[in-house]
């Protein structure tokens, strides 16, 4: 008995310190790419912290939607989430007087109603995810523009402690603490990992697999809720979109969360969404600093993050991580 208790434990932390050696690579190694390149406007220590702060805005949203993204889900009204909740919060925060109370609830709580009804059409209407949520995202963009009536939503400068050190810093860290806590600690974590792994059997267990379907949905929408504070704190304003041109929000927390599903066999998928996410941005901000056309960026870093995707995600056939 112990050997088998002691053998996997020392495979868990090899394997975890083999997932911490590669983020840790990528991430010196892209910032080292675009140094060489370009020593004189990129990768100084202010440079890096702000990079790590645009991180940690996608990155609190990333862990969100991996709750969904490991069951097999997808959300394509991410974009359209985070701008309606940003609007909604700044509204009640400005509009209704209430302060950081309206700004963090009305995000939250929005986020969370998102994540109810993508869930719920998702499970009763049985087409696939991405079809109910590009559907529903037109819709949250129309409810988005109804309510700033067609007029930029901005945040006045005394409500956007979120949007700068220590503030911002403080309520991603929460956010991904409660993320963890509730993957390794509660039931819903475990029957997250046990329908993604196989629904058919989890379901032939006795678990109402729609439920947590749901429950997935509502936490990733919550965390986007989440990720609007930080975003219309950061930016200080949000335009509300209509014509799916909210999508445009929805590539760096997807991203971020491949990073995740990838590192999920060395046990770190918060650590490599987090990790990922600096990478992301040291990537796009080298593209910046090179003066390079948009079109240009967004290619060469999509086909610079299929490839670390790629080489990071391959799994041995049958092998179940959590």
């Amino acid at each position: 008995m112990g050997i088998e208790t002691t053998a996997p434990k020392s495979t868990m932390i090899s394997g975890k310190v083999k997932g911490y050696i590669i983020l840790i690579a990528l991430v010196v190694v892209s910032w080292a790419v675009f140094k060489v390149i370009t020593p004189n406007n990129f990768g100084s220590p202010e440079n890096m912290l702000s990079y790590l702060q645009a991180s940690l805005i996608a990155a609190t949203g990333a862990i969100g939607f991996y709750f969904v993204m490991v069951m097999g889900m997808f959300d394509f009204s991410i974009g359209a989430n985070i701008m309606l909740s940003a609007i909604v919060g700044c509204v009640l925060a400005t509009k209704l007087n209430l302060g950081y109370f309206g700004l963090v609830a009305g995000c939250i709580i929005t986020g969370a109603l998102v994540g109810l009804v993508n869930g719920s059409f998702y499970v009763k209407l049985r087409i696939p995810s991405m079809i109910v949520t590009t559907g529903l995202a037109l819709i949250y963009e129309s409810i988005a523009n109804y309510i700033a009536g067609g007029v930029v939503q901005t945040l006045p400068a005394d409500l956007r402690a979120f949007g700068q050190m220590p503030g911002d810093i403080i309520l991603a860290v929460v956010a991904f603490v409660v993320a963890y806590l509730i993957l390794n600690y509660t039931k819903i974590g475990t029957y997250t990992y046990a329908i993604g792994s196989n629904e058919f059997v989890t379901k032939n267990m006795g678990i109402n697999v729609n439920k947590y379907k749901v429950l997935a949905f509502i936490i990733s929408g919550a965390f986007l809720g989440t990720m609007a504070i930080l975003t219309i704190s950061y930016g200080s304003s949000m335009v509300a979109v209509t014509g799916m041109a909210s999508m445009s929000r929805n590539f760096v927390p997807t991203m971020g969360c491949f990073f995740g599903l990838a590192f999920r066999k060395y046990g770190i998928p918060f650590p490599a969404i987090i990790i990922g996410e600096f990478v992301i941005n040291i990537i796009f901000f080298g593209f910046i600093a090179l003066g390079a056309p948009t079109a240009i960026q967004d290619v060469i870093t999509g086909l610079a993050l299929l490839i670390i995707i790629t080489l990071t995600t391959r799994v041995n056939k049958g092998e179940i991580v959590k």
